[in-house]
């Protein structure tokens, strides 16, 4: 329900009906029209304030007081003459918005864009002038990084959430500090690692990436594993490991095992499949099986010297 913001008595309020229902009539509507100069106090603006909104008024809807009852007993406005001219009215010029890519284009765009990476910093570049992809639109920035590029261990999520896309990092949310905590087990930190996803914009509402958009990004995060050429790569969640291992199973059934991601020289990468973080927070109790693949995690990093 509307209501202008000043206080108003309605109509239907009797004065007796104190008396009859028992109930307290708030202070406000209780007064005398003698007492109608008296100052409101705050109690008793507060006490007419919650009666109105459990009558239904809960929303103010204009700057100013209007008396609707007088309002609707005014005669109507006169309308002006047929022949008077309307007043012109001009409108702010929208720019158009840019013509969608057709995916096959897109797809083809991307991989170009990504070979002619020749490092990291080119590749980001390169994603900033990318317009391929649909989720550039909508998210704040580019989530392109974190940790040490070049560094022997890779970790690689699906998208940014919320936080990531504010302050253009990967993992810096919740399930970005537990990814730290989980790193500090092995004694590890971001300064020993690479971070990254698969999709560098966060889609809308935090969803999943559809396959159309992990496709077009795809040339890129494959091109980001050349350039930064870890030793060891760990996806984390279902969608890093189908996209990246080509796997078909779900991440219940594919974590925890050794597996080869074959990157486009031919070279082959030991990968290791791994719950989400997010995953994790969701289900404390799989923080178990995490653990486990912590540990296969921390042994073929001491392997490597790592």
């Amino acid at each position: 329900m509307l209501i202008s913001p000043r206080i108003v008595d309605p109509p239907f309020v009797d004065r007796n009906w104190r008396a009859r229902s028992g109930d307290p009539l708030p202070a406000r509507l209780a007064m005398d029209s003698s007492d109608r100069s008296t100052q409101l106090t705050a109690a008793a603006a507060a006490e007419t304030l919650r009666w109105w909104i459990e009558a239904g008024v809960d929303l103010a809807l204009d700057e100013s007081p209007h008396d609707r009852f007088a309002e609707s007993a005014a005669p109507a406005p006169r309308l002006a003459p047929a022949a008077s001219a309307a007043p012109s009215i001009s409108y702010e010029a929208r720019p158009a918005p840019a013509a969608a890519i057709a995916p096959d284009d897109a797809a083809r765009s991307a991989r170009e864009r990504a070979g002619a990476a020749a490092t990291l910093d080119d590749l980001r570049a390169e994603l900033e002038r990318f317009t391929g992809c649909g989720l550039k639109a909508t998210a704040t920035q580019l989530v392109f990084a974190d940790g040490a590029p070049g560094a022997r261990i890779m970790f690689v999520g699906e998208a940014p959430g919320g936080d990531e896309d504010r302050i253009g990092r990967p993992f810096v949310g919740r399930a970005g500090q537990l990814l730290d905590r989980m790193l500090a087990a092995i004694a590890l930190d971001r300064t020993q690692v690479y971070i990254a996803n698969v999709v560098p914009w966060r889609p809308p509402g935090n969803r999943t990436p559809t396959p159309q958009e992990t496709a077009v990004c795809l040339p890129f995060i494959r091109r980001q594993i050349a350039l930064s050429a870890p030793r060891l790569l760990v996806c984390l969640g279902g969608s890093a490991t189908q996209t990246l291992l080509g796997v078909k199973e779900g991440i219940t059934r594919a974590r925890g095992v050794w597996r080869e991601y074959q990157a486009d020289d031919g070279a082959t990468i030991p990968a290791l499949p791994m719950f989400h973080p997010a995953y994790l927070l969701r289900t404390p109790a799989a923080k178990r099986q995490a653990w486990a693949d912590l540990r296969k995690l921390k042994q073929a990093a001491e392997g490597l010297g790592a």
